[in-house]
């Protein structure tokens, strides 16, 4: 009988987190949900923040339920995040307030102002990164624009995966793959950019050392296994950025040219590079050059992904219409199609708020019919989600210079069969989706290689395609959608 070896992922998403416990027997993987929690963040005044302590606190009560299930044997924990944002710490190591929320507006203008100051094209030659108002360049930025007292204080920064692994473990260190998201990190040789770092008026000491996928941050801390009954644990630096765990899992085992989708409430598409891909090409269309695992470049452009789905039937719980998702795509199917456009990444869909006002208001702006009921509006989403998948696609071929064969669609918003399907048929490509865990997945896959029981990343993605379903979507209507995307065209833009 092979060895058992046993992992907790933890994987925290924009509204909610998850333990999640994976059992490797040397084949395969199967996968259990130990603890699962809400994430809510705090509007205080007309500041937006992050909940850090509770959901720390979330984190114990997922690893004591692990224990009390009687799984003492947990070999390694492992925790991965959304990017960008960060905590301040002081000289005794103590955090200097709740980090702040990406969606926080203290960053508008941030980019432009940079432009001024440093340059843009400066920043991405240095570092490859898109330009997203969220980026923690920006962040620092407004900061020291606004004489913030805590960066005068501030000892020590650390994004929100490396806090939750320095509260475990009393160590600091940064992980590569969420430092990759912040736009401060030079791209080639993967070390802090202390010279943009001047430039842009941040103090460059108060940044850790950069520790790679795979490498052990430290063990669980004496007072954290006292307090929850457990043994010495190590806790992995993983692909901390969610999306570099996602795209870990990508069930890839042949070598063939692919994009992949990784979609939630943001869908991330791209393609995964052994190098980065920084020119003047990529630059004018936005793209990215993240860190991954084992070395990869995740080579990808941020598309407002589910959010506008999700925000909408928000909207339509304030005002006492309660809906399943299910309801919604119902609808939706009900609506006829391709009668308006929206462009899902217009930066008014970026923020709270009555999102199907925000959609009607946009059709209205640029001369569409304007989408009268709940159908509609989901209709309107959805086709403009997948004609802008379509979009980045022919922009990604472009860069690489050959076609893409097939789309790799994994996360939790594969269980919108809508948006599945729409993608293949806009695409005119092969969508083969799952799996559904995909960023815990990823996660504990990286804790495996760490741990020597999984040999290298293509022997875990022949792991997970032995592990999970995986679903394939054909495309459809090829005439039809291909005539309205040379009417999304007008509305929309990379």
């Amino acid at each position: 009988m092979s060895e058992i070896t046993k992992v907790l992922a933890f994987d925290f998403g924009a509204s909610s987190g998850r333990a999640m416990l994976f059992t490797f027997d040397g084949e395969k993987l199967e996968i259990e949900e130990m603890h699962r929690f809400s994430n809510d963040p705090v509007m205080t005044g007309d500041s937006f923040h992050w909940d850090v302590l509770r959901l720390f606190f979330e984190i114990k009560q997922g690893i004591n339920k692990t224990v009390l299930a009687g799984h003492k044997d947990i070999k390694a924990i492992g925790i991965d995040t959304w990017g960008v944002d960060f905590g301040l710490f002081d000289k005794n190591g103590k955090m200097l307030g709740n980090p702040y929320h990406y969606r926080d507006t203290r960053t508008d203008g941030m980019i432009e102002y940079a432009d001024e100051v440093i340059g843009k094209k400066y920043i991405f030659d240095r570092t490859g990164i898109q330009f997203n108002f969220y980026n923690t360049i920006f962040q620092f930025m407004a900061m020291k624009k606004e004489n913030d007292p805590l960066l005068s204080i501030a000892d020590k920064m650390l994004f929100i995966p490396d806090i939750f692994n320095y509260l475990l473990t009393g160590v600091m260190k940064n992980e590569y793959s969420i430092a990759s998201t912040s736009q401060l990190l030079e791209v080639n040789s993967k070390t802090w950019d202390k010279e943009l770092m001047e430039k842009a008026g941040i103090p460059s000491d108060i940044f850790c050392d950069i520790i790679m996928p795979g490498e052990i941050v430290g063990m669980l801390s004496d007072s954290i296994c006292e307090e929850l009954g457990c043994p010495k644990i190590p806790v992995i630096a993983v692909g901390s950025h969610d999306t570099a765990s996602a795209v870990a899992s990508v069930p890839v085992t042949e070598d063939y040219k692919y994009a992949y989708i990784s979609t939630g409430t943001w869908a991330l598409m791209g393609s995964e590079l052994d190098s980065p891909n920084v020119n003047d090409i990529t630059y004018g269309y936005n793209f990215t050059n993240e860190g991954g695992v084992c070395g990869k470049i995740r080579f990808l452009k941020n598309i407002m992904g589910l959010w506008i789905i999700q925000e909408s039937r928000r909207q339509w719980a304030r005002e006492g219409k309660e809906f399943s998702f299910n309801d919604l795509e119902q609808a939706a199917w009900a609506a006829e199609p391709f009668k308006c456009f929206i462009d899902p990444d217009y930066i008014d869909f970026a923020t709270p708020g009555n999102m199907p006002k925000k959609i009607r208001d946009f059709c209205e702006r640029t001369g569409q019919y304007v989408p009268q009921n709940e159908g509609e509006i989901i209709r309107c989403t959805a086709q403009s989600l997948a004609l802008k998948f379509r979009m980045v696609t022919e922009a990604m071929e472009d860069v690489i210079g050959e076609p893409l064969c097939t789309v790799h669609m994994v996360g939790g918003g594969i269980k919108d069969t809508m948006v599945c399907r729409f993608t293949a048929s806009a695409t005119g490509k092969k969508v083969l989706a799952g799996p559904v865990e995909a960023t815990s997945t990823g996660n504990a896959a990286v804790q495996l290689m760490a741990l020597g029981k999984v040999k290298d990343l293509m022997d875990a993605r022949r792991i997970i395609k032995n592990s999970f379903p995986i679903k394939t979507y054909e495309p459809e209507d090829a005439d039809a959608w291909s005539a309205a995307y040379e009417e999304f065209k007008k509305y929309a833009k990379m």
